[in-house]
This record gives structure tokens, C-alpha cells and sequence, in this order.
């Protein structure tokens, strides 16, 4: 298959590759392995909506600071579909090391690229804009960082110092990548700051990885997560996946499985939503009565807490979340 025949809107060429720009839609997926195959667009269900912000919220206030700062949010580079209520709410989910990725999921709107060096600044930064907006929890992600020798654990660890040093009362959740090959140097850097909660996901399920998490391995994310728990029992685990992309229910079940055998105390579960018709297609829109057996298995099983549900994301209402599990 040409990279023309995995363009949805027709006949176009993709774009010339610049791996010094950022990458977005076409110009990133048509370059993955598996290329990315239309199917026709089925129609959303009426329990997808989408809340957005209200004439008398945050939501600018929000925007407005994070440029200040030269922050970036997952929210605003993932195109997530929560953005509205989330800012407008005054929370963010804030991405540290820039905003292209080394990967190429085309499940995800981030953008791909050759990174910038890291921002000194940013830790500091990062922090005056947690004390502005005032928040008493925050999640911290990132892209990935295959080009550090640490996958960017460090300037994780710089970023929760600053937090804690300007905002004591603020509980912080990290949203780490898998750190491929640099694991054990990851997890032993993380130790001299861990955070409130560590979350790391697994997004979708083992049968799926080559098609939507190129470059990742199921078993070494369960390996992150266990082995930080191993060293910081205190420490919540969380981690989240998608639904929609293909994978059978027993599938989902037998990963929820897989996350409490290996210590994983939280989950979340969302639908997939395609970000653009140059990523990987919606195969299913899960009902709500599915989500809602996910969420009664994943108790069952021992979870601390279950977020369950179409608009579910890893960070959506994460304060909640910590708070019902005990966290916070």
C-alpha cells in the first residue's frame, strides 16, 4: 500500500517529510509501518457528547497563562475532546519536553518530530503557573523522549521538585512514557522525587500494539508500572486504555487482569475517538452497559478506583479520581 492509498480524503500525495518540523495527521501516520486503512465512518451514538465551555468560565484565563509560561497541555495537543469543560474548570494536563514526539501512534493527535533540547526553564516555569492558577492537584505527561538517555525521567523529577517547593499543598500525578530501553534508569531516577500518583497506560490491548502503539511493548509497560510499585508501595499506580479500535471484550478484561496481577491500583477506560480521518478509525462505539460490567469487573478484581466510561480520559477529573481512591 502507497501512503496515498492510506489518505482517506482521496488521491493527495502525503506531505514532503521534515523530521525537524512537528508532524501532524498524514505527514505522521503515513510513515508508520501499518498504514493506516479507511473503513466507513460510523455514526456517533447519542452518549458521546462533548461538553464545552460556558460563556462565564476559565477557559481563556487558561490559554492565556500557559502561552505566558511557554507551556504546553496534552489537552490542547492531543485534540482531546474535553478541553471545554476541563479548562473552563481551570485544570490542565500539563506536557512537559516539548510538543513533538518521538513515537508515531496514530491513535494520538500529538505531533511527531525531531525534539527540541529541553527548556531549563520549563521546571520553574511550570511551577508559577501551578501556583497562578492556584491548583491543589495537577498531571504531569509527557511526549516521548527516545532521544534522552534517561527517556526525559529527570526533568520529571526537576518538574515535581519545583511544584513541591513552590505549591506544598498541590498533589502531583506523573503520566510517564514506557521509557523503552532505559527502564531501570528511569524508575531509579523517579525514586529521588516520586510523585502522588504514578500512571502510566497501556492504551489498548496486546494483539493491537503493532497496529496502534508502533515502537511499545505490552509486557515492558506492565514492567514500569510493577517495578515502580515494587520500590514505592506508598505510591497510587494508575493506568488507561481506549475501547473502539478493535479488540473483543475478553480482550479488556484479560488486560484489567494483567494490571492487578502486577500491582496497578486505578484504571481508566474511554472511548476511542479518531482525531482526524488520517488516524486510526473508530471499529465500534462501546455501549454504555458494556462500560459499566468493565467498571464492575475491575472492582470486583480489587481496583482502588474505576473511571469507566465513553468520555473517560487517563487525566479527566484525575483529582477526583485520586480523591475516591484515597489518595488525596
Amino acid at each position: 500500500m502507497t501512503d496515498a492509498t492510506a489518505n482517506l480524503a482521496g488521491d493527495t500525495a502525503a506531505p514532503a517529510y521534515d523530521s525537524t518540523a512537528k508532524q501532524k495527521a498524514q505527514a505522521k501516520t503515513s510513515r508508520i509501518p501499518i498504514k493506516v486503512i479507511p473503513i466507513e465512518k460510523l455514526k456517533k451514538p447519542e452518549w458521546i457528547r462533548v461538553r464545552t465551555a460556558t460563556g462565564n468560565s476559565r477557559f481563556n484565563e487558561i490559554k492565556q497563562i500557559l502561552r505566558e509560561h511557554k507551556l504546553h497541555t496534552v489537552c490542547e495537543e492531543a485534540s482531546c475532546p474535553n478541553i471545554g469543560e476541563c479548562f473552563g474548570k481551570g485544570t490542565a494536563t500539563f506536557m512537559i519536553m516539548g510538543d513533538k514526539c518521538t513515537r508515531r501512534c496514530p491513535f494520538c493527535d500529538v505531533g511527531h518530530g525531531r525534539p527540541d533540547p529541553l527548556d531549563p526553564d520549563e521546571p520553574m516555569n511550570l511551577a508559577r503557573t501551578i501556583g497562578a492558577l492556584k491548583l491543589k492537584y495537577v498531571v504531569i505527561t509527557s511526549v516521548d523522549r527516545d532521544d534522552l538517555r534517561d527517556g526525559g525521567a529527570a526533568h520529571f523529577v526537576e518538574c515535581i521538585r519545583n511544584v513541591r517547593e513552590h505549591s506544598r499543598e498541590t498533589r502531583i500525578e506523573i503520566l510517564t512514557p514506557d521509557f523503552r530501553g532505559r527502564l531501570d534508569r528511569a524508575i531509579n531516577i523517579l525514586t529521588a522525587a516520586p510523585p502522588d500518583v504514578m500512571n502510566h497506560n497501556l492504551e489498548t490491548v496486546p494483539r493491537l500494539y503493532k497496529e496502534a502503539r508502533p515502537g511499545s511493548d505490552y509486557h515492558h509497560s506492565l514492567k514500569l508500572l510493577r517495578d515502580f510499585k515494587a520500590l514505592h508501595p506508598e505510591v497510587a499506580t494508575k493506568s488507561g486504555l481506549m475501547v473502539g479500535l478493535g479488540e473483543t471484550e475478553e480482550e479488556i478484561l484479560q488486560v484489567i487482569r494483567d494490571l492487578r496481577t502486577h500491582d496497578v491500583d486505578m484504571l481508566t477506560i474511554g472511548q476511542y475517538l479518531q482525531p482526524s480521518e488520517h488516524h486510526l478509525p473508530v471499529r465500534a462505539y462501546v455501549h454504555p452497559d458494556t462500560f459499566k460490567m468493565y467498571e464492575e469487573e475491575a472492582y470486583k478484581m480489587g481496583f482502588t478506583h474505576a473511571a469507566v466510561g465513553a468520555m473517560v480520559r487517563s487525566s479527566y477529573h484525575a483529582d477526583v479520581q485520586a480523591h475516591e481512591a484515597g489518595v488525596v
